[in-house]
């Protein structure tokens, strides 16, 4: 790969950055002993075991919002953007947690807290919704989980939601009558994303009926930008903006879960929003935060003055796939 900006994502102090271009940008095998040692530096690294440590305090404090990017559902979600696995110190008091919190229906539980004018009880409660149990599926399956039982039970249950026009919003009977500010027939389009982002680490199902039916939710609204929302997400100004961690609903997040499935990648809806991101890049090929979240300050995707290694390296991955490379 011929690209300006790797030999600086190369040299950047961000381990886990390194790690991950090592790994998806160079396509070097996890047995390399660069990949080895680096993988290695990102573990030890002060940040990464702060991250540890916040997943480790699973469930925490309740759920009332899903776009809390200082709840640990995304400390949990960001190491297993890193790379990092069940098997690594320090992460098996969080797998467990979450493990332990299985519905009768199959999917993963969070304690929420839905206010009673939502049709909530106002209480903290062990339920989910599509808002985070996809979320804490991917964590597993990234991290390497995906033969457990209890896991592959998350799995058919997620499929077994989806609808013809992709993942509605759906929950778990203790929520009440709590359903999202939209038409009860429309697709929520974060939950699609949430789902895609878990279901791409299923090799079975990497082109089936439901994934399908999803990208083409999210392609089918890029394309109709200008006339639908759907639970009120539209994609306008701030959907553009570039930001990490990926919580909520942006380009980047949802370009970043398309392109892990091979039948979008020559969608041209998909390329209109690689070429939406490519543009965003400076003189130098890197790219900077267009909006942050405050949790997560002192990380350098969340500074909008300066380009950031990590967001540099998403958006090249992003391109990189379209192409068919390694990841």
């Amino acid at each position: 790969m011929e690209t300006e900006p790797l030999p600086w994502l190369l040299e950047s102090n961000e381990p886990w950055t390194r790690y991950r271009t090592l790994r998806d940008l160079r396509c070097q095998s996890e047995d390399d002993p660069e990949v080895r040692a680096t993988r290695a530096e990102m573990l030890a690294h002060p940040q990464v075991q702060t991250l540890i440590a916040r997943a480790a305090i699973w469930p925490g404090e309740a759920l009332k919002r899903h776009n809390d990017a200082g709840h640990p559902i995304y400390a949990f979600s960001t190491l297993a953007d890193f790379g990092v696995r069940a098997d690594d110190p320090g992460m098996r008091p969080a797998i467990e947690a979450v493990l332990a919190h299985q519905s009768p229906e199959g999917a993963f539980q969070s304690v929420l807290n839905i206010a009673p004018r939502y049709g909530g009880s106002g209480e903290d409660t062990w339920t989910w919704i599509l808002c985070d149990a996809p979320t804490l599926l991917y964590t597993l399956l990234a991290m390497g989980l995906g033969d457990a039982p209890r896991v592959q039970r998350a799995v058919e249950h997620l499929v077994g939601l989806v609808d013809d026009n992709g993942w509605r919003c759906v929950g778990g009977p203790d929520i009440g009558t709590f359903r999202g500010p939209g038409r009860k027939a429309d697709p929520c389009p974060i939950a699609n994303v949430y789902a895609l982002k878990a279901l791409a680490h299923v090799p079975a199902l990497l082109d089936s009926p439901a994934t399908r039916r999803s990208a083409e939710m999210l392609l089918g609204h890029w394309e109709q930008q200008s006339e639908r929302k759907f639970y009120l997400f539209g994609i306008g100004t701030d959907f553009r903006k570039l930001r990490y961690p990926f919580v909520w609903y942006d380009i980047l997040h949802v370009a970043d879960v398309l392109s892990r499935f091979p039948f979008v990648r020559e969608d041209p809806r998909f390329l209109q929003m690689v070429e939406t991101i490519a543009a965003q890049s400076d003189e130098e090929g890197r790219y900077t935060a267009g909006s942050m979240y405050r949790a997560w300050k002192e990380w350098s995707f969340a500074d909008k003055k300066k380009p950031s290694p990590w967001l540099t390296f998403l958006a090249l991955r992003v391109m990189e796939r379209t192409k068919g490379e390694c990841r």
